[in-house]
């Protein structure tokens, strides 16, 4: 009888140590599996800068960032050496300045040669990539309104004060698709209140349409942390217009970024500086050899 009475208590025992040991191991478990999980946290850097050539990017630095542009647009080259390759022709500048007051908004000023426009912009990421789960593209809206500055004495067709404004709006999606290589696709809508179209020899042909449709194409390769490769590609989409066809734009270069400074290098056939006068009323074709030397120039600081 004890010997039973023995052995019913360890069969007991044992019952109560295996299930204390199964659910023990499934709290461990659970907490592992809790504890192990990463957060979804933003991609970093799908971009260098808030330009790529003649186009925005995704991007948007910290909020208190405050940022310094340049840019720079060689006439075209193929006057060949009575210009010297477009170094001494009729070049375009523009100088503008950026702020992120809160997060996720950057808004923008600047000021270009051609036509004397002034600029403002605004851009805001609605959505950042995300690793380890979350959005698995970034997804942002940009705005421009420019206006002509030029004078009344200047043979101008403007008949308003609104005649003068023009709008370009762009949704982009990007994906950092590895830690070298980005990619970047967007639509945009040029719309000028008054658009006067003017030939080659700046003989007057007439008013065109309000509006154009165009897409664009973004990608950067990094070859380091510092140097990368840079593309863009403009293909109007809008075909109907009377009085003028903008020509597609083709630009590649390299990129050298250091933490505060980024500076772009490239040839392509984009000189306006401003998107919708780019979209709307490019002449200069690459197939044609109308082809232009560009740089970008940007510096970042943090307050």
């Amino acid at each position: 009888m004890r010997c039973l009475f023995e052995s019913r208590w360890i069969g007991i025992c044992l019952i109560i140590f295996g299930f204390c040991f199964d659910f023990t191991t499934a709290q461990v478990d659970t907490l592992s599996a809790i504890v192990v999980k990463p957060e979804p946290k933003p991609v970093k850097n799908t971009f260098e800068s808030i330009w790529l050539i003649d186009a925005q990017t995704v991007m948007v630095p910290i909020k208190g960032t405050f940022e310094a542009d340049f840019q720079h647009r060689f006439a075209p080259w193929n006057n060949g050496y009575d210009d010297f390759y477009g170094i001494f022709g009729s070049s375009n500048i523009r100088i503008g300045v950026d702020y992120v007051p809160v997060d996720r908004l950057l808004v923008g000023l600047g000021f270009t040669k051609f036509n004397n426009l002034w600029d403002a912009y605004g851009k805001y990421a609605i959505l950042r990539q995300m690793k380890n789960g979350g959005s698995p593209v970034s997804l942002d809206y940009y705005v421009n309104a420019a206006v002509d500055t030029r004078r009344e004495d200047e043979d101008l067709k403007f008949e308003e004060g609104t005649d003068r404004w023009s709008f370009f709006h762009q949704l982009m999606v990007a994906r950092k698709i590895s830690d070298k290589f980005s990619l970047q696709l967007s639509g945009n809508i040029s719309w000028f209140n008054r658009k006067d179209v003017y030939d080659d020899n700046g003989e007057y042909l007439g008013i065109d349409q309000n509006q154009h449709f165009s897409a664009s194409a973004l990608a950067r390769y990094k070859f380091s942390n510092t140097l990368g490769v840079i593309v863009e590609y403009d293909q109007p989409i809008t075909s109907d217009e009377e009085l003028l066809d903008p020509e597609p734009n083709l630009s590649f270069g390299l990129e050298l970024v250091t933490s505060s400074h980024a500076f772009q290098l490239f040839i392509g056939n984009f000189q306006s500086l401003v998107p919708q006068y780019n979209h709307t009323y490019n002449q200069n074709s690459f197939g044609d050899n109308e082809i232009l030397i560009g740089f970008n120039i940007t510096r970042l600081w943090n307050f």
